[in-house]
């Protein structure tokens, strides 16, 4: 959507208010010990506090209120009562939901606890690709240019980029115009961002795997060679100026 009107954007930082401080909270909340399942309730019940609705399950049917990856698992991975955290896990938490007809999304992935497997690194790099993308975005500009950005800064860090997930467009639905904003440069992609347009930007950064495999629960997300990757999303409008990042409150 493009913001058109001071209820738009209203509405659009309310719901990226909802979606931004359930996943820090969720994040804050989660420990060694905790089963998937139980961090998902949690993160519903603040969705609800809000008066949100879980994106996931209302667009999808989706088996949780958010999607919680751990590990190996990319996106999408279910928040079962039996898969349980633990210390020095990569654990990816994607927010998303409606409120009042807005919509937002946001993730971020994080180490639970001491760094024992050495997932810092990938995790402050595809967090630092992410902002450094945001703030190259000009309106007018092609949309492939950022993917272009984002492999190139993915590149220098010594990672790969997951192809075959992307950002895009958000606000009246889920997945709006631009239907992909890609990790890398793609020559058909003719698309170009336009000023006031929200967009969910998401970097996909890896040890290994270029494309996401799909398990036969028909929803989780693997690498499927064992490698790992780091994700952080943010919902921004496109300025002239300095992008508006309705989603900072989740600290990423």
């Amino acid at each position: 959507m493009s913001i058109s009107s001071a209820s738009d954007l209203i509405g659009m930082q309310a719901a990226s208010s909802a979606v931004a401080i359930t996943l820090k909270k969720m994040r804050e909340y989660a420990r060694p010990g905790m089963s998937c399942k139980e961090l998902d309730d949690y993160g519903g019940s603040l969705l609800e506090s809000f008066g949100a609705n879980p994106a996931p399950s209302k667009t999808y049917g989706f088996p949780g209120n958010t999607c919680i990856s751990v590990n190996h698992e990319v996106a999408h991975g279910i928040p079962r009562k039996d898969k349980m955290l633990a210390a020095g896990d990569l654990v990816n938490i994607d927010v998303s939901a409606e409120l009042n007809g807005y919509w937002s999304d946001n993730g971020g992935s994080f180490v639970l606890g001491e760094d024992v497997s050495g997932h810092a690194k990938l995790v402050n790099a595809s967090r630092s690709i992410l902002l450094n993308a945001i703030h190259y975005i000009k309106p007018g500009m092609k949309v492939a240019e950022l993917g272009r950005f984002i492999e190139l800064s993915a590149k220098k860090e010594g990672y790969k980029v997951i192809r075959n997930l992307t950002g895009h467009g958000i606000g009246r639905s889920l997945h709006e115009y631009p239907h992909s904003i890609a990790n890398f440069f793609d020559p058909y992609n003719r698309d170009r961002f336009k000023k006031n347009m929200v967009i969910a930007v998401e970097t996909f950064i890896s040890t290994g795997a270029r494309n996401a495999k799909e398990l036969n629960d028909g929803w989780t997300l693997v690498t499927g060679d064992e490698s790992f990757v780091a994700q952080h999303e943010h919902t921004i409008v496109i300025t002239e100026k300095a992008p508006l990042i309705l989603t900072a409150a989740n600290d990423i």
